[in-house]
């Protein structure tokens, strides 16, 4: 039979060739079946759109197509037997004439870019014996009539685009050993016939979204040695038919949604295991001792699961096994002795290579015995634990090591061993948040393949070994938030490979060397609150790769050098707090700038008005006195034209000032007096700079406070918007409720908080009206700037809008509160306390920044001050911390705890007054047990199905664990528990660079 097919239009000339010779075999009647072969093969030849290597180059008439390159023709009938092209990288469609190969066993395809659809006609092969297309383009469906190749025993076609269901006529080939459909697109679930295929020893259906249950009738398998089906979408339990499947050594379902427990015995049963791979379920339970039994286990995977009791396996038996995968399961012994001996049987492991029980709750001192680990060890990881005590020094034993990770044991206390030195192999170390104490030993600058170190959020103290020098290859230094001090080393300047370097939160002293400048990829530079003095050196300018920059709160003075505008490409620069001088350098507006903060320092004259400086939410100028001219919104006052004057011209003008000075200041007395003894004026503003606007003008603004204006309720408010008519400005009009008790309080200092704060993150008060209205009744509003995306509540809680709010934007608003939190708590003077803290106070611009608003609870916390303690309302029912109901004052520190509730409303969806939370269950407490457990059940669904990251799963779940963790560090009942509000920000944004470190990677 023969079957015809367009040509490629690359082959329209072989094509023709074809044609021709098919019409004179056919006229001559001697077409036999060695010819059909020559004209099928010809025909596949004239699909094929490129053949880089030349594979085909010897398909002509110059030589028998048995000879012909990957092609095999059997002996007796010189038919051919076997089309044998993998890897020759072969690019077109395959042709439905190789339906014509009557006598083909093997055709063999894999990894080409061979596209299109699988022709059914190969269902007339019934020699076929080999069928394997794995690794090509191949789309729509499995041909249906595969089951007249009878004697398939291998069908191979995973990696390609295929769709649709698993066909029935595959239940047919009763002779098949080896199935793989993987990594296609297949829908359906599993078929319950593919049980009949008993003589299967590779069934393989991973990364397919097939969904559905595993069939029981899958225990028909005896033969099966290998066994996967991960990333399918499957739910249910493992059926425990499975477990009879003696001769498996490789089984796999990882990925899956899968509940249940593992039987007890499952050691006993499936004695051959070699690879063991479930994680990424949601299986619980104990993990059976029984699996020491085994004893030819290569890969233990049981991670992402919901595992856990303490962890008795005996791994002394498995001496074949070389990477063991436990983490982020509850292994928590309820603090029994001996949790972590399980390290002892691991001793007996000597091919070990990766170890990683990171954040399974395990309780226990490191024993000493991690020291007998196999030297192959190249990967320890035991973060994120309840591990107490010192660090055993016999950890310089495992000189394998390449990777280790001891970070948030929050117990972990005593000094670094000075033998972490003999560990000349490690690359990246990760020893933060402990509690570490001592000095950094000098031995670190032995590790001369080191590229990471984080230290950050210990307890070391005295200065950096300058022995840091030695380790060559070091790219990202972490030593934040200790006790450090003394100089920083001018070793640490000859580490060229540096991109990121964190030295903030210490003591260090000193000045900043000059041979900074050798960090030529340095990427990203935190030195603040330290007490570094003196000028900022020039040579600053040669670390031209920086983004990020931060020497804000040192001591740093005098004026920043013209060398910094080779600075290029910063995005983030924070000067603030030291005693800087001079004018703002021009070239600041040619930077790219998103943030800028010159903040608390000594700076004068004109503020430019281009690059960052045209957007006031994006830099931050306050404390800086003698700044003059800039944007309008900044209400600094007009430069002064400095112009030549002799020496009498100036007499006269310091007269001509002094006299009006004084004609002013009379003026100004007289005023006042007669205004205490007039009756209050309408007007829009106690303060001048204000826009004034009336009642009537609020009135028409609102269409008479129409209800389709309407936009919000608060406590004793409404909110209003509306159209001032002098320039078309859209606003946000609050008007109070003064009958209400408190209202008139609230005005006075949401009023006052309105003259006392400039920032970004805060919703600015345009003005307030203070008056009558047409009843003669008194009247108070304040006028807003609109934010027409509306609160923060409203994307969370209503459903028309949660599924628009992604990870990034609920990690930025975030960051946008936390900064102004900061501000509010450590840049303002005196201190302000907002007081009610929570989603509908926090309103969002066109760019989804965040602006807290309604300061109507707000305190001025003066240094020094005895505040009295009130017994009113403070905050709102859920944010207000636990000690506002015991009539204790108003602190920054209810402020964090307020902003530590709407981190984990915002990242679970979940209010703090839903019905799920009662005496027993709060929402803090709903998060710091799923930290415990499994953090992925807290995050909100909306986040989990949007969540675009997929290039390293567990390391996204780290990064949504460590928000959570800060959500639950910030909303503890202890007052001096809770963190640093400056923590929180410097915490956030290492989240969100982590996060966008794996989005670039996809």
């Amino acid at each position: 039979m023969i079957f015809l097919s367009s040509p490629a239009p690359t082959s329209i000339i072989l094509y023709t060739s074809i044609i021709i010779l098919t019409t004179f075999l056919t006229t001559t009647g001697s077409y036999d079946g060695t010819e059909r072969d020559h004209m099928a093969l010809l025909y596949f030849k004239s699909l094929i759109i490129n053949d880089p290597y030349g594979t085909l180059t010897s398909w002509n008439s110059s030589s028998e197509f048995c000879n012909w390159s990957g092609v095999s023709c059997g002996k007796k009938h010189k038919r051919v037997i076997m089309i044998q092209l993998v890897s020759k990288a072969l690019q077109g469609s395959l042709s439905p004439h190789i339906g014509n190969l009557s006598f083909l066993q093997v055709l063999s395809l894999s990894n080409n870019s061979l596209q299109g659809t699988i022709p059914s006609e190969l269902g007339f092969l019934s020699r076929l014996r080999i069928f394997d297309l794995s690794r090509n383009k191949f789309n729509g469906v499995i041909p249906r009539n595969l089951s007249s190749c009878h004697n398939l025993e291998e069908l191979r076609i995973s990696y390609n685009k295929l769709v649709g269901s698993i066909p029935i006529d595959i239940s047919f080939l009763s002779k098949l050993t080896i199935l793989t459909l993987g990594d296609n697109n297949l829908t359906g679930g599993i078929p319950p016939f593919l049980g009949n295929l008993t003589l299967l020893e590779t069934f393989s259906l991973t990364r397919n979204p097939l969904g559905g249950i595993i069939p029981d009738t899958l225990g028909r398998l005896k033969s099966s040695k290998l066994f996967t089906a991960g990333g399918c979408n499957l739910h249910g339990t493992i059926p425990h038919s499975i477990y009879n499947l003696s001769l498996l050594t490789d089984f796999s379902l990882s990925s899956n949604h899968l509940t249940g427990s593992l039987p007890p015995v499952i050691g006993l049963m499936l004695p051959n295991l070699q690879y063991l791979q479930l994680s990424g379920n949601q299986l619980s339970g104990f993990l059976p001792p029984s699996i020491s039994n085994c004893s030819k286990l290569n890969l233990l995977q049981l991670n992402e699961n919901n595992f856990n009791g303490k962890l008795t396996i005996d791994f002394s038996n498995l001496q074949d096994i070389t990477k063991i995968f436990l983490m982020n399961n509850n292994f928590n012994g309820g603090g029994e002795a001996g949790e972590m001996k399980f390290i002892d049987s691991l001793g007996n492991c000597s091919k070990l290579e990766v170890l990683n029980l990171g954040k399974c709750n395990i309780q226990g001192v490191v024993p000493a015995s991690i020291g007998n680990l196999s030297h192959q060890l190249s990967y320890l990881d035991l973060r994120g634990n309840q591990l107490y005590g010192n660090l055993p020094s016999s950890i310089g034993n495992l000189v394998g090591l390449t990777y280790l990770a001891l970070d948030n044991n929050t117990q972990l206390t005593g000094k670094i061993p000075f033998t972490i030195g003999m560990l000349q192999n490690l690359q990246e170390a990760y020893l933060s948040q402990n509690q570490l104490s001592g000095p950094i030993p000098y031995s670190i600058g032995n590790l001369s393949m080191l590229t990471l170190l984080s230290l950050g959020s210990n307890k070391l103290e005295g200065d950096i070994p300058p022995t840091m020098g030695n380790c060559h290859q070091l790219e990202q230094l972490y030593l934040r938030d200790n006790k450090l001090s003394g100089k920083i080393p001018i070793q640490i300047f000859q580490l060229t490979s540096l991109f990121m370097l964190y030295l903030s939160y210490n003591s260090l002293s000193g000045t900043l060397p000059t041979k900074v400048e050798d960090l030529k990829s340095l990427n990203q530079l935190d030195l603040s609150y330290n007490q570094l003095s003196g000028d900022i050196p020039s040579s600053l300018g040669g670390c031209t790769s920086l983004i990020i920059l931060y020497i804000n709160d040192n001591l740093f003075e005098g004026m920043l050098p013209q060398s910094l505008s080779s600075l290029k490409g910063l995005v983030e620069l924070d000067l603030s707090h030291n005693g800087l001088s001079g004018q703002i350098p021009s070239f600041l507006e040619q930077f790219s700038l998103e943030y800028l903060n010159l903040s608390l320092n000594n700076f004068h004259g004109q503020v430019p008005v281009k690059g960052v400086f045209a957007n006031a939410s994006a830099f931050f100028i306050l404390g800086n006195n003698r700044l003059c001219g800039g944007l309008v919104e900044l209400r600094l006052p007009k430069c002064k034209m400095a112009k030549k004057r002799n020496k009498r011209f100036k007499l006269i003008v310091i007269v001509i000032l002094v006299s009006c000075t004084v004609f002013f200041v009379l003026c100004f007395v007289y005023a006042w007096h007669k205004k205490k003894k007039n009756v209050q004026p309408s007007q829009s503003s106690t303060n001048e700079r204000f826009l004034k606007v009336s009642y009537d003008q609020l009135f028409k603004a609102t269409n008479g406070f129409s209800e389709e204006n309407l936009i919000g309720h608060g406590g004793s408010s409404s909110i209003y918007k509306g159209t001032l008519d002098h320039d078309e400005k859209v606003v946000a009009i609050k008007v109070l409720h003064l009958r209400i008790r408190g209202a008139h309080k609230s005005f006075i200092a949401e009023c006052e908080a309105g003259r006392s704060i400039r920032h970004r993150n805060m919703l600015k008060i345009i003005t307030s009206c203070s008056s009558i209205d047409f009843q003669g009744n008194d009247f108070k509003a304040l006028v807003y700037e609109f934010m027409p995306n509306g609160s923060l509540h409203d994307w969370l809680h209503l459903k028309t809008n949660a599924s628009r709010l992604d990870l990034f934007q609920r990690i930025n608003i975030l960051i946008d509160i936390a900064y102004a939190l900061d501000y509010l708590h450590n840049q303002c003077l005196p201190t302000i306390v907002h007081g009610d803290m929570k989603p509908s106070n926090i309103l969002l611009d066109n760019d989804m920044v965040a602006h807290i608003g309604d300061f109507g609870l707000a305190k001025f916390l003066e240094i020094n001050s005895n505040q009295i303690n009130s017994t009113g309302v403070k905050g709102t029912i859920g944010y207000a911390p636990p000690e506002y109901g015991l009539g204790s004052k108003m602190t920054s520190s209810g402020d964090v705890y307020s902003f530590g509730i709407i981190i984990l409303e915002v990242m679970s969806g979940k209010k703090p007054t839903d019905d799920i939370f009662n005496e027993n269950l709060s929402l803090h407490k709903f998060a710091y047990m799923a930290l415990l457990d499994q953090v992925i059940n807290v995050i909100d669904g909306d986040v989990v199905h949007m969540q675009s990251i997929k290039v390293n799963e567990q390391k996204m779940k780290e990064c949504l664990a460590s928000i959570i963790t800060i959500g639950v560090s910030c909303s503890v009942d202890s007052p001096s528990q809770r963190m640093n509000i400056k923590n929180v920000v410097h915490e956030l944004l290492h989240v969100r660079d982590a996060l966008q470190n794996l989005e670039s990677l996809k």
